[in-house]
């Protein structure tokens, strides 16, 4: 074989391979439950679905754009934020300790940092006094309110909640949420200062000692961007987020954040170049870039979290969202029929959404369109049994002596809108009694059958 063909043919095989490799990943590794794959596979299995979904969900979601929307409402917030936290923190003494924690929390921004808390110093005098002291406040307020309320509703949309926290409960949790900052904030600072204290202490000579304390200290940023990611991600979103998923991703998300955090200093102490072109503004342009940065690593962070809670929603991928009309009446009724069954077993815990999907091996997002819809024509309800943000258990909404078969694929063919400007009684009679003469099985014997007497073989 000569060194042509052979390259040839590497490149065919190559090429082959990667052909391969694209197919399992985006389609056939979808389509294998967990039981068929080996255990000793199965975790990085899992970890190239969770990779992939969250990297093809940030790209199509265009999270991007909502983290530019988050950082063009940190800019107009930062200073009225700032100022809650210092005024707070004024209240139990603490000022100085939350400004010395700012500064070590994010290093390369002492300047601005400084700047800032000027700012806030005369925000909080032009607000404690003069004319404009409650148009002040409900400004300083309001703007805060609406950052938070902005990256829940950005967390929300990853996790696709249902709806939003009521409003009142939103500023409940926001008030104790910056009561809180100082004293973490405090905390932090302490810990930094006495760790800096013991390892002044500790004799260099002592080289073992040294590095842990030098180690140990260096770990401070990393565990207090760790920390405050996973109680974002449990925390904002309205929808239960497992401890497990949060850590991860939080733990992953911080890392990656610190190592931009590091590159960005690298960047700043750069700046000189720029001063030239934007003098005194020059930090203005890497600033926005490391709320960008910032902002881009939380949400991607936030769906990796989901991705991984959600893994089993992603089998068959896209084709679980597409069934076909007959195979989506089939599994209506399929899901109907056990939520009536189960109700009628005294003693009996209700179905949830993932109990339906594992039991009858059916796709979870496909078993979620199902519920949805049931619920819209009125056929079950969700009970949340007092909270909120837990996922329900299905009942049946009406008698199921009431729920046959016909009665349901009726209740789904004419659940919609039809009062439309189409005359089907005379111009388009003929097109309409052929589409009714269709339906005319939910009049035969079988259609009649109860959906409780539906039993599985």
């Amino acid at each position: 074989m000569t060194k042509e063909n052979w390259l040839k043919r590497s490149i065919r095989q190559m090429r082959l391979w990667g052909l391969r490799s694209f197919r399992f990943i985006t389609l056939d590794m979808w389509r294998l439950s967990p039981d068929e794959i080996p255990q000793p596979f199965r975790l990085i299995a899992n970890t190239i679905k969770v990779l992939y979904m969250a990297t093809k969900s940030f790209i199509f979601d265009d999270l991007m754009s909502r983290a530019a929307s988050l950082t063009y409402s940190t800019v107009l917030s930062i200073v009225p934020m700032l100022a809650v936290i210092v005024g707070i923190a004024k209240g139990f003494g603490l000022q100085a300790v939350v400004h010395d924690a700012l500064v070590e929390a994010f290093p390369g921004q002492e300047d601005q940092l400084s700047q800032v808390f000027v700012y806030v110093e005369n925000y909080l005098e032009q607000v404690q006094g003069g004319l404009f002291i409650g148009f002040g406040l409900i400004v300083l307020l309001y703007t805060v309110l609406m950052l938070i309320a902005s990256i829940e509703d950005a967390l929300n949309s990853i996790w696709q909640a249902p709806h939003s926290r009521p409003w009142s409960r939103r500023i409940l949790d926001y008030f104790g949420f910056f009561l809180l900052l100082p004293i973490l904030l405090t905390g932090s600072s302490v810990v930094t200062l006495l760790g800096t204290a013991v390892r002044n202490m500790v004799s260099p000579d002592v080289m073992i000692i040294s590095s842990v304390m030098e180690f140990s200290l260096n770990l401070i940023p990393y565990i207090f961007s760790i920390a405050s990611l996973v109680a974002l991600y449990m925390l904002l979103p309205n929808v239960r987020v497992r401890f497990v998923p949060a850590l991860i991703s939080g733990t992953l998300a911080g890392i990656a954040f610190q190592i931009f955090q590091s590159l960005y200093i690298s960047g700043v102490l750069w700046i000189s170049r720029y001063n030239a072109i934007y003098g005194s503004f020059a930090a203005f342009p890497l600033l926005l870039l490391w709320m960008q940065l910032s902002w881009t690593i939380t949400l991607f962070g936030a769906q990796l979290c989901y991705s991984i809670q959600n893994i089993r929603r992603f089998s068959f991928g896209e084709a679980s969202l597409k069934a076909s009309r007959r195979y989506f009446d089939f599994v209506t009724i399929l899901v109907a029929s056990k939520i009536i069954q189960r109700f009628g077993q005294e003693g009996a815990k209700p179905y949830r959404a993932e109990s339906l999907s594992s039991e009858c091996q059916i796709p979870l997002r496909l078993v979620g369109q199902v519920l949805a819809k049931l619920e819209e024509i009125g056929v079950i309800n969700e009970i949340g049994y007092g909270d909120p943000i837990e996922e329900g258990y299905y009942h049946p909404a009406v008698d199921p002596e009431l729920i046959s078969v016909g009665y349901l694929v009726e209740k789904l063919d004419r659940h919609g809108f039809e009062d439309f400007r189409i005359d089907n009684e005379e111009d388009y009679r003929p097109q309409w009694e052929a589409m009714l003469i269709t339906r005319q099985g939910y009049e035969q014997p079988q259609a009649g059958i109860l959906l409780r007497d539906l039993k599985h073989s």
